[in-house]
């Protein structure tokens, strides 16, 4: 059979048309891109396990009734997705001051900020997903207020279910970023979470000794990126201890 369509193909996961109308299959890749893709590599195993932690980290979302696109895993590098128009921002918690915000406002790396504080950036690649304000949002017309309010719930939502997972395992949730996508029934909208959480879209690091365990690791050239994400996997019994994520890639037909 022939191989189905490419839809779109980002940094760290490819989309294609999915077997059935309104679905999509995620491909995770294995590529690395750091700083606007100026730093780029390719690192064994790393979409293996980024599927297999979003899987289980949307499948907690829908246990807890967060909706998210998520349907199911096909396979170690794919999974079925519903079909959503992507609000075009991207969505970051933060419960620990770390990487742009310590920059731009001054706050020593690791400082736990007063509350978490969400930030918005426009999805646009060749403008750096600059940092936007709601009142922007609004102006531009990229999200609705009462979209802002669901996004904001939402978000927080999201925050306290991961941190309390993270946390259980010893891992302190720094921040992480989230997509949201839109759906229709009918006439009436839902907002959803949608993309990938995974440790190349948050901030972790271990309690005790402050480890990082993200896609820090290959930012600041800290050591092997598959150890660190496979650190989070055993941790949360994703993968069982001493397994190797395969590193063929496949594609379903």
């Amino acid at each position: 059979m022939a191989r189905r369509k490419k839809i779109y193909e980002g940094k760290a996961k490819t989309l294609y048309e999915g077997p059935e109308p309104g679905t999509i299959v995620q491909y995770f890749k294995d590529d690395a891109t750091a700083f606007n893709a100026e730093k780029k590599d390719v690192i064994e195993g790393k979409g293996v396990l980024n599927n297999l932690l979003s899987e289980y980290f949307m499948t907690g979302l829908t246990n807890i009734g967060i909706p998210n696109h998520f349907m199911k895993r096909l396979n170690m590098r794919e999974q079925l997705v519903r079909a959503c128009e992507i609000v075009p921002l991207e969505v970051i918690v933060r419960n620990y001051a770390a990487g742009s915000m310590a920059k731009r406002l001054g706050i020593d790396e690791g400082t736990q900020l007063p509350r978490p504080v969400v930030e918005y950036c426009l999805k646009d690649d060749k403008l750096g997903d600059p940092l936007v304000t709601e009142e922007h949002i609004a102006a531009f017309g990229w999200a609705s207020q009462q979209d802002m309010d669901d996004i904001l719930s939402l978000a927080l939502r999201v925050n306290d279910f991961l941190s309390g997972v993270m946390y259980g395992v010893g891992i302190r949730l720094i921040d992480f970023k989230i997509e949201i996508g839109r759906i229709y029934d009918g006439d009436y909208q839902r907002l959803i979470v949608a993309d990938e959480i995974s440790p190349d879209s948050c901030r972790l690091w271990d309690i005790e000794t402050g480890q990082k365990l993200d896609k820090d690791v290959f930012r600041r050239d800290l050591g092997s990126l598959t150890d660190a994400y496979t650190e989070v996997a055993n941790r949360l019994g994703v993968m069982p201890k001493g397994a190797t994520p395969m590193t063929r890639p496949t594609l379903i037909n």
